[in-house]
C-alpha cells in the first residue's frame, strides 16, 4: 500500500528520479545471492562492457558505485587530484551549487565563474583564466552538463575546444547526471576525463548506483592523487578487475540486474533514437509553455535542456503552490525552484522511460493548476500547441512496423 494512496496511476514528471519500466522492475524483483558466486562476476562483466557505450568512449574505464550521483562527485574528485589544487568550477544553478561546496570541503582550491542562474557556464571567462595560466596550476575543470534547477545545458566540446586551443593539460570532469543517455554525450570525441551519472535519472533505475567513467589520463592522475578515498578509490577495483570478480565489496545485486534490463531497453529502441525522443519532448514542452505566455527559466536557446524545462512564473503567483496543487489535486508530481529560483519557477522533468501521450497528460494537468492559482490560460492551449507539433513527429514503432 502507498503511504498516500490515490486512484490510478502517479504521473512523475520531475526531473529524476523517474519512471521505471515495468521490464526493469520485473528485473529486480529477485531473491539475494552470492556475489561471488560465477554469475555475478559474468554479469558485471557485460555491464562494464556495455556503461561505455552510453558514454560513447572505447577507451573509458567504468566504476559502478553503490551510491548517488554526490558520491560519483566525490569519486571523481579524490581518485585524480590532491588537496590544495587549484579547479575551475561553473556555478549555474543549485547541482553546481552542490558540487562546488563538496570541493571547497574536500580541501581543493575553487575557482568558481558564476553565471546568472538561466545562462550557461562562462566560456570567455574561462578562456581568460587558461590564457594566464601559463604555468598551468588550474588542475581541473569541473561543469555541469545539463543543470536541472534551471534547464540548462552546457556545451562540453566548447571546454575541450578552449583546452586544446591554449594547450592546457587541466582535466576535464564532468557531471552528466541528468544528461547521459538523455542528450548527446561523445566522452572520446570531447576528450571528457571523467564523467558521471545517476541510475535515477534517464537510465531509469531506482537511486543507488553512481556510474563513473575514467580516461586512461584520469587513471594515470590517480597515481599522484593525494585526496583520501576509501570506498571510492578507483585502485581497489582495478585490482578485483584484474581478478576477475570485479567487486572490492558487496554490491546491489538487484540493482545489477536492472541495470542489464534498462541497458538492454535502451540498445533495443536505439541510443540515438532515445536521444532524440527526448528531443522531441523538450520542444513539445517549451512549445506549451509559449503558448500559455509563460517564460523559460533559459535564457538562450543555445542553452536549452532537453531533459528539463524550468517555467517561469508571474511575480504575483507562488510557484510552490503549483506544486503543491499538482501532487494533491492532480496526483501530479512537478519540480520545485530551488534556492535562487525558489518560488519563481516550477520544473517540468521529461526524462527516462516516457512517451509523448504521457507528456501530454503532463501539460493537460500543468493547464487546470495553472487556472486554479488564478493565471489566465486558456486550457488546451499548451496541450494544442504540443500535439500539433508532436502529431508530425512521432516516428512509428520499430518492434511494430
Amino acid at each position: 500500500m502507498d503511504y498516500m494512496n490515490a486512484p490510478g496511476r502517479h504521473h512523475l514528471f520531475v526531473p529524476g528520479p523517474v519512471n521505471i519500466p515495468e521490464q526493469v522492475i520485473r528485473a529486480m524483483n529477485r531473491n539475494n545471492e552470492d556475489y561471488r558466486s560465477p554469475a555475478i562476476p559474468a554479469l558485471t562483466k557485460t555491464l562494464l562492457e556495455d556503461v561505455k557505450k552510453i558514454f560513447k568512449t572505447t577507451s573509458g574505464t567504468p566504476f559502478m558505485f553503490p551510491t548517488t550521483g554526490t558520491g560519483a562527485w566525490e569519486s571523481a574528485l579524490t581518485n585524480t587530484l590532491s588537496p590544495g589544487d587549484r579547479i575551475v568550477s561553473f556555478l549555474i544553478g543549485q547541482f553546481s551549487l552542490l558540487w562546488i561546496d563538496q570541493q571547497k570541503r574536500l580541501n581543493f582550491n575553487v575557482d568558481v565563474v558564476e553565471s546568472d542562474w538561466g545562462q550557461g557556464a562562462n566560456l570567455q571567462v574561462l578562456a581568460s583564466k587558461l590564457s594566464q595560466d601559463q604555468n598551468h596550476s588550474i588542475k581541473a575543470i569541473c561543469i555541469v552538463h545539463n543543470e536541472t534547477a534551471t534547464g540548462v545545458t552546457n556545451d562540453i566540446s566548447a571546454v575541450r575546444t578552449l583546452l586544446d586551443h591554449y594547450k592546457h593539460p587541466a582535466l576535464l570532469l564532468v557531471d552528466g547526471v541528468s544528461s547521459i543517455c538523455a542528450l548527446d554525450f561523445r566522452m572520446d570525441e570531447w576528450g571528457v576525463d571523467v564523467a558521471l551519472t545517476g541510475s535515477q535519472k534517464a537510465l531509469s533505475l531506482p537511486t543507488g548506483l553512481g556510474i563513473v567513467c575514467a580516461s586512461p589520463k584520469a587513471l594515470e592522475a590517480t597515481k599522484t592523487s593525494k585526496s583520501l578515498k576509501v570506498f571510492f578509490d578507483w585502485n581497489d577495483y582495478l585490482k578485483f578487475y584484474k581478478l576477475g570478480t570485479y567487486w572490492p565489496y558487496t554490491p546491489s545485486i538487484q540493482l545489477l540486474y536492472g541495470l542489464r534490463a534498462a541497458l538492454d531497453l535502451i540498445f533495443e529502441e536505439g541510443l540515438e533514437n532515445v536521444i532524440a525522443r527526448h528531443a522531441r519532448l523538450g520542444k513539445a514542452t517549451r512549445l506549451a509553455v509559449e503558448a500559455w505566455g509563460l517564460k523559460n527559466c533559459t535564457q538562450k536557446e543555445e542553452w536549452i535542456s532537453n531533459t528539463v524545462t524550468a517555467v517561469v512564473v508571474p511575480p504575483n503567483i507562488d510557484s510552490t503552490e503549483i506544486v503543491k496543487r499538482a501532487w494533491k489535486r492532480y496526483n501530479l508530481s512537478l519540480g520545485l525552484g530551488l534556492n535562487k529560483v525558489a518560488g519563481k519557477v516550477f520544473r517540468i522533468g521529461h526524462l527516462g522511460n516516457l512517451n509523448e501521450l504521457q507528456l501530454l497528460g503532463c501539460l493537460a494537468g500543468v493547464e487546470m493548476i495553472l487556472k486554479d492559482v488564478g493565471y489566465p490560460i486558456v486550457l488546451g492551449s499548451g496541450v494544442a500547441a504540443a500535439s500539433t507539433y508532436l502529431q508530425h513527429q512521432i516516428p512509428l514503432i520499430p518492434s511494430r512496423i
